[in-house]
C-alpha cells in the first residue's frame, strides 16, 4: 500500500497534533514548575545500574516485576504528545492516563500562559510512570525550546485541527517519530505553534459540532496510530538502555526507602 504524502510539508522529524475545545481559561501560570518532572534517573554507567535494578528487585514483589516487564515491552516513544498550554486538570489528567494506557512513555508540556495540573483521582497514578517533559521558564519562549527538543530528537512536526485538513488520520505516515500536539480547550494551538508544524492531520467529524473534547481526540489518535504502529514492521519498541533506565525509575516510584536503601548498597559494594 502506497501512502500519499503530499498533504504533509517537509517531513523531517515527529509529528504533532492540534486540538481546540470549547472552554474558556481558568488560570495562568504563576508558579513554574520543575522543567521535568520525571528527570533521568541518575548518571550511573549502566552496569552500575544494573547492579542497583537487581538489589532493588529484591525489595519488590514478583507480581510488580513481572508487571514492570510486560509494560516495558510495550512502551514507545516512536510516538510521543505534545500539550500546549492545557489548562482544566480533568482534562490534563485524562490525557496522560490515556497515553499510559496506550504505552506513550515521554509527553512534553508548554506552559506558556497555563500551567498544567493533574486531578488524582482522574489520572489515577498514571504520572507515575511517564515521563513529563515540562517547558515553562519565566520570560522564556517555552514554544521554541519544546520545538528544538523536538527537532533534537528526530521528531516530525505535524497540528490536527478541525480547521486543516492537509492529511486524515488514517493516512498519517507512521515510519519516522511522530509528536502528537494538542493545544488549550478554547482556541487549541496557537498561530506561533501552527506556523512551525510540518504538517497538519484531521481526526474524521460527521456532526454539528466542530471539534472533539482534547482528551476524546487524544484517544481517537493513539489508538489510531497504536494499532497501525504495532501491527507494523517499524522499529517501535525501547531499547535495552531505556527500559533499563525505566526499570530504575520506577523501581525508586514504588520504594519509598529507595534513597537509602542505594546508598546502602553503593557504599558496600564500593562504588560510591
Amino acid at each position: 500500500m502506497t501512502i500519499d504524502f503530499s498533504g504533509l510539508r517537509n517531513l523531517t522529524g515527529p509529528c504533532l497534533l492540534a486540538n481546540a475545545d470549547n472552554k474558556r481559561p481558568m488560570s495562568f501560570l504563576d508558579n513554574p514548575m520543575p522543567a521535568n518532572q520525571n528527570p533521568p534517573s541518575d548518571q550511573m554507567d549502566p552496569e552500575t545500574r544494573l547492579r542497583v535494578i537487581e538489589f532493588l528487585n529484591e525489595f519488590v514483589t514478583l507480581n510488580k516485576r513481572q508487571k514492570f516487564e510486560q509494560v516495558l515491552d510495550q512502551r514507545t516513544r516512536h510516538l510521543t504528545l505534545v500539550l500546549e498550554d492545557i489548562y482544566q486538570p480533568h482534562n490534563a489528567s485524562a490525557v496522560i492516563r490515556t497515553a499510559d494506557c496506550f504505552g506513550i512513555q515521554d509527553v512534553h508540556i508548554i506552559e506558556n500562559k497555563n500551567r498544567f495540573t493533574l486531578n488524582p483521582n482522574v489520572s489515577v497514578g498514571a504520572s507515575k510512570w511517564t515521563t513529563m517533559h515540562r517547558y515553562n521558564k519565566r520570560d522564556t519562549d517555552n514554544l521554541q525550546l519544546c520545538m528544538e527538543s523536538l527537532k533534537q530528537r528526530g521528531y516530525t512536526v505535524v497540528a490536527t485541527t478541525p480547521h486543516r485538513d492537509d492529511v486524515e488520520l488514517e493516512q498519517l505516515p507512521i515510519d519516522k517519530p511522530l509528536a502528537l500536539a494538542f493545544g488549550t480547550e478554547v482556541t487549541g494551538l496557537t498561530p506561533e505553534f501552527l506556523e512551525q508544524a510540518d504538517g497538519f492531520v484531521k481526526i474524521p467529524m460527521f456532526g454539528f459540532t466542530e471539534s472533539f473534547n482534547i482528551s476524546v481526540s487524544v484517544a481517537l489518535v493513539l489508538y489510531n496510530l497504536s494499532q497501525r504502529l504495532r501491527n507494523s514492521s517499524v522499529d517501535w519498541a525501547l531499547s535495552e538502555d531505556e527500559k533499563l533506565e525505566l526499570r530504575l525509575t520506577w523501581l525508586r516510584k514504588v520504594l519509598a526507602r529507595h534513597k537509602g536503601l542505594e546508598e546502602r548498597f553503593l557504599k558496600e559494594e564500593g562504588l560510591d
